[in-house]
């Protein structure tokens, strides 16, 4: 037979996002209480194994950067990408 058990606590939230945080609750039809609970067991969670970190893989052949290829160039980048260069 389990029991939960409650423990109050005070923190001190920031009002911009105490007031986000609220509203969200509001929408979803939730208590304040519950919706910060389930906002901490979800950043408690452990990492999810199976996804894999993003990686940055830049555009190059045999190790080297492509023709046209500047890193620093955001705007030359996403015509690279996009075909146009």
């Amino acid at each position: 037979m389990g029991t939960d058990f409650c423990m109050r606590t005070t923190l001190d939230i920031e009002d911009s996002v105490l007031r986000a945080a609220k509203k969200r609750a509001a929408e979803d039809g939730i208590s304040l209480t519950r919706f910060l609970e389930d906002a901490l067991r979800r950043h408690l969670e452990p990492p999810d194994p199976l996804r894999a970190p993003y990686r940055f893989r830049p555009l190059t052949r045999r190790g080297r950067l492509l023709p046209g290829v500047d890193l620093a160039n955001r705007d030359s980048l996403h015509e690279r990408m996009e075909g146009r260069a």
